[in-house]
């Protein structure tokens, strides 16, 4: 299955730093190529890296209580189930680039499977800290396949300015729901 894509960039290793990274075809054949679709598409290529937003529901604002829970999920299996490379956790949605890691010989986590356990979780411990009741998250998230060093670079950037950008902090680090991967870019 071709679908327009030449190729896929993936990091290796749980401690890889972006500039080590592997190119691969997506005819090779020990790779998994999955297409699911509910309102938006949603691809995912064994040993990919994704751009991740999701949104909180009808724009929620989320307290800075709720968005501590928030970025300690996402964190929660990095190195076990995936590596984060960055994340920010805004006031109604967040960012994350990520790489679903091998699960066993054979198979990698899947990325729908890493999502419906942050935001479910999370879910369950934002009414704990924070006055609401009822939905959390909307039901999509939006994903895109890192395909080249330099989309990574460029999503990299953009998640790491975002709370500057919002006006919510003066620098990157000064924003408390931000995190890097001390072995990621810019470190």
């Amino acid at each position: 299955m071709h679908c327009g894509i030449r190729g896929v960039l993936s990091f290796v290793g749980q401690d890889a730093h972006p500039t080590r990274y592997r190119f691969f075809p997506l005819g090779m054949q020990e790779r998994r190529f999955k297409v699911a679709q509910r309102r938006l598409p949603h691809w995912e290529l064994d040993g990919a890296v994704y751009f991740i937003t999701f949104n909180t529901w009808e724009r929620l604002e989320l307290s800075p209580a709720a968005r501590r829970v928030v970025l300690e999920t996402c964190l929660f299996f990095n190195n076990q189930r995936y590596v984060v490379f960055v994340l920010v956790v805004m006031p109604d949605h967040v960012h994350l680039l990520i790489q679903p890691l091998q699960k066993s010989e054979h198979e990698f986590w899947e990325l729908s499977g890493i999502m419906k356990s942050i935001k479910g979780f999370s879910a369950k411990k934002i009414p704990q800290v924070m006055k609401h009741v009822g939905i959390v998250w909307q039901d999509e998230r939006f994903d895109r396949i890192i395909r080249t060093s330099a989309e990574f670079q460029n999503t990299w950037h953009y998640i790491q300015q975002n709370p500057v950008k919002a006006g919510l902090a003066p620098t990157p680090e000064a924003y408390p729901f931000f995190w890097k991967n001390s072995n990621s870019l810019h470190s």
